[in-house]
């Protein structure tokens, strides 16, 4: 899945601000997990650990999202991430506010201990 210039002709495509934002979720997850390797798979920019999917970004119309909120995120992040997860594993952020950077920090760091097998993530 190693393929950054597939992830940059996705996010080229892009307007904004879906653009700006997800070049900053692209930029925190790389910061939080530098070892992390990034492509497209399901017609999303995503990162793998291990072999293993870390999480996967994608631009919608009204919003960005990023995928899994696993059991694991959920219950580390709890109230934090509420007013963002609508469905059992989407994390939604709208273009009418700025990104949340530290949630998204934790997410990636609840995510990198999950498939690591790590405590932590909080």
């Amino acid at each position: 899945m190693d393929d950054p210039a597939a992830v940059d002709a996705y996010l080229a495509e892009l307007p904004e601000p879906q653009q700006g934002m997800l070049r900053r979720v692209r930029a925190l997850v790389r910061e939080a997990c530098p070892e992390a390797t990034e492509g497209i798979e399901y017609r999303m920019p995503g990162f793998r650990l291990r072999g293993k999917l870390l999480l996967s970004y994608a631009a919608h119309k009204g919003h960005c999202a990023i995928y899994p909120a696993s059991a694991m995120v959920r219950e580390a992040l709890g109230a934090d991430l509420a007013p963002h997860l609508t469905e059992k594993a989407t994390i939604r952020f709208g273009l009418d506010q700025p990104l949340p950077e530290a949630l998204v920090r934790r997410v990636v760091e609840a995510r990198v201990a999950e498939r690591t097998g790590s405590r932590g993530g909080g």
